[in-house]
């Protein structure tokens, strides 16, 4: 009777000292992987890979005002024209230029106890721009400004292989899971014999933005801008047998 108490014991305490992350487990041969005459561990592991931006989009545009819709809308038109025509001179190709909001509204002034009086009206046209060198971006935001645009919505930093870099992030988590196996099985006084299976627990990109002014003026000065780096994580499970 004592040597069941202390049996008892002894499950409970092992149970409680295995963390969620990692669990061992003897596989019953009527019951377990076919082909497993060891001890099962699963290992749940991240990974993760830093590196240097190479392409950033920038979202920028033009707002103008006006005492008709029309006004407002037409200077809004030029000084568009003439912002993207800068965006191709500073190198940025046709097809990574694209509008993403157009709008044109009245400016009320409300009055107590009586309709909105409308005083103009404001336009407003943004595009986003994929600027496929980082080293280009304080150059073309400059070079917009100066053309006339006078918003820009900040600017965010990517890769333009990203999946380079999630493949760097799941090799690192494989690695770790390997060799937290390596550590669990030598305080076990056993051996890592071979991977009985790998599952991926996805990955992603932190992404990078940069917050910027919501107006600017075309006398500013040099826009500098970092890119700074971004973390990529993947994340795994894979179960070792263990002899």
């Amino acid at each position: 009777m004592r040597f069941i108490k202390a049996a008892a014991a002894f499950a409970i305490m092992a149970t409680v000292a295995v963390p969620n992350a990692a669990v061992a487990q003897t596989a019953p041969a009527e019951h377990g992987t076919p082909g497993v005459q060891g001890t099962l561990l699963s290992v749940s592991a991240d990974g993760t890979s830093e590196a240097r931006p190479d392409m950033a989009t920038i979202n920028l545009g033009v707002t103008t005002e006006g005492q008709t819709a029309q006004a407002a809308l037409q200077e809004n038109a030029r000084r568009m024209s003439a912002l993207t025509q800068a965006l191709r001179r500073a190198g940025i190709a046709e097809r990574d230029i694209q509008t993403s909001n157009v709008s044109v509204f009245p400016q009320q002034q409300y009055r107590e106890n009586q309709p909105p009086l409308i005083t103009g009206y404001q336009a407003n046209n943004t595009v986003t721009a994929k600027i496929r060198n980082v080293n280009n971006v304080g150059r073309v935001i400059d070079a917009a400004v100066a053309a006339g645009g006078n918003t820009i919505h900040g600017v965010s930093f990517s890769h333009a292989d990203p999946d380079a870099q999630l493949d760097a992030a799941r090799r690192a988590a494989i690695t770790e899971a390997r060799r937290r196996a390596e550590l669990y099985a030598s305080a076990l006084g056993m051996r890592v014999h071979r991977v009985v299976a790998v599952s991926e627990g996805g990955g992603y990109a932190q992404p990078y933005p940069v917050p910027m002014a919501a107006r600017m003026e075309a006398d500013a000065v040099a826009t500098p801008i970092a890119p700074g780096e971004i973390e990529t994580r993947a994340s795994v499970s894979v179960t070792f047998e263990l002899r």
